[in-house]
Parts: C-alpha cells; sequence; structure tokens
C-alpha cells in the first residue's frame, strides 16, 4: 500500500465519500464499552498472541484472522479504519493483520479518537458475519527459519523496537535475555509525535537513516509478541521502505528457544 494511503485524520471521518466505510475499534472491551465510535465494531487484538511461526503455526494463525474477520462481517469490499485512543500498537496490529490477510483499503486514524470531537455511543449495532477470504501477502511477515537464514545477509536487516531494557537484557520477558544478532535498536515509540501521532515522513526517514537502516534492503520488525513491531512496520512504510516485515512470533518465540543465537548487546558506559 502506497505510504500516503495509510493514515487518516479526524477531517478524513467527516467528509469522507459515501463509500462503505467500517470503523475498528482496537481497544481493550471496557474502554470500548465505555464509549466509541458511532458504528464501530471491536477487536482487542492483544488476546492473539501468536508465538510458533513454523509452517503449522502460520497455518493456525491465517485461520485464526479468518475467522475473527469473518466473525467481525468483513468483506474486503469496504475501506476500514482501524483506531484507538492514539496512533498505537493495537491499531496498528489490526492495521498489518488485515495487510497480510490481503485486505485491499485498509488505514489507521491518525491520532485515535483523541483526536476527535465526536460524540461517542456505548451501543453496539449488530453485525452480520461473512465469509471473509483470506489472500495471505506472505511478504508482510517474518517466520523464525526466516529470520534465522537471513542473520548476516547483505540485503536485510533485523529491526529490534523493543525497550531499551528489554533489548539490553535487563527486562527479561522470555527464557532468555538478549537480542537478534545483528539487530539495530530503537524503541518503537520514537515513530510518534508528543500528541500520539505518527511522526511526518520527512521526520521518520530522518530517524531510521541516521540508525542506519537502508531503504534498498529488507527491514524486519520484531518486539515481544508482533505488536510494537507492527507498530513501527507501519513506521517504516510511511518513511516510504518498500520491504518491511513484522516478525509475528518475536522475542516471545526466539527467546524461548534453546537452538537460537542470541547477542547480548551492553549499554555504552
Amino acid at each position: 500500500m502506497p505510504s500516503d494511503q495509510i493514515l487518516v485524520d479526524p477531517k478524513w471521518l467527516e467528509v469522507r465519500s459515501t463509500d462503505p466505510v467500517t470503523l475498528i475499534d482496537a481497544r481493550a472491551a471496557a474502554d470500548y464499552w465505555t464509549g466509541h465510535l458511532e458504528g464501530a465494531r471491536h477487536l482487542d487484538p492483544f488476546p492473539f498472541h501468536f508465538y510458533d511461526t513454523s509452517p503449522k503455526g502460520i497455518e493456525e494463525f491465517g485461520q485464526q484472522i479468518e475467522w475473527i474477520f469473518s466473525a467481525l462481517g468483513i468483506t474486503g469490499s469496504e475501506t476500514v479504519i482501524c483506531y484507538e485512543d492514539d496512533s498505537g500498537m493495537r491499531s496498528a496490529r489490526a492495521f498489518w493483520m488485515l495487510e497480510y490477510a490481503g485486505h485491499p483499503s485498509v488505514r489507521i486514524l491518525d491520532g485515535g479518537i483523541r483526536a476527535l470531537s465526536t460524540p461517542l455511543e456505548r451501543e453496539a449495532q449488530p453485525v452480520t458475519p461473512t465469509k471473509f477470504g483470506l489472500n495471505r501477502h506472505a511478504d508482510t511477515l517474518a517466520t523464525v527459519d526466516q529470520v534465522l537464514h537471513r542473520l548476516g545477509k547483505a540485503d536485510t536487516q533485523i529491526f529490534d523496537v523493543r525497550s531499551d531494557a528489554e533489548y539490553f537484557g535487563e527486562n527479561v520477558r522470555a527464557r532468555y535475555g538478549g537480542a537478534i544478532p545483528g539487530a539495530l535498536h530503537l524503541d518503537w515509540a520514537q515513530c510518534l509525535d508528543p500528541g500520539g501521532r505518527f511522526k511526518s515522513a520527512a521526520e521518520l526517514r530522518d530517524q531510521f537513516a541516521r540508525l542506519g537502516l537502508d531503504q534498498n534492503r529488507e527491514i524486519i520488525t520484531y518486539c515481544q509478541g508482533g505488536y510494537r513491531a507492527a507498530h513501527t512496520y507501519v513506521g517504516l512504510k510511511l518513511a516510504g521502505y518498500h520491504h518491511v516485515r513484522n516478525y509475528l512470533g518475536s522475542w516471545g518465540e526466539w527467546g524461548n528457544r534453546d537452538d537460537l543465537p542470541i547477542e547480548h548487546p551492553r549499554r555504552p558506559k
């Protein structure tokens, strides 16, 4: 998807055309029921972790998201707008799931509902389930084997977007602490401005270039479970990086394996 077709702003929602639009509220259930945009359907992506990216695991992941979007009444003929409170990892994960599933028109409400003055509602509109057809865009997802086989390759860069404490092994959230060997690192939240919107494309390009990320290489993002990595996947796309994959299993898979290489970065003194 072209970078200029990823985000929509509040004004876009107000003046959108008569083409069908489906809103996906990606916040926690309690937040959704406290108040959501009119007609929004609810999908909290957090319960749907997937730490097995073997061929069997990827097949099950596809079945899972096919079921989710069928239950939400998604057909593929509408424009889907994902949102949360700001431009966070939940809406980005929902966006990435739909891209991977092959939906042709999915976007993120930049700034989330905090950027709106629109009244919220508490009632949920009835949804007619569909039979959503999965059309995998496999080039948006990385598996453990793909990451392993790309280590040290000149045409691929691994991008760790966890917190500093996770990257430096101070906050260990798996059997092992550390990082995937050779990974460049920047906290995912650096893609956002102070108001909770994505930084401009120029700002994102500048910070990624200063980090050493090359637009001509394939970039594989990872975090703990593929949520923050999905957010940085969006940030890279906005910045004009065309070859980006989200490592679905992320450290929750890599850091719990005994047979994979691990690097132990140390903070500069």
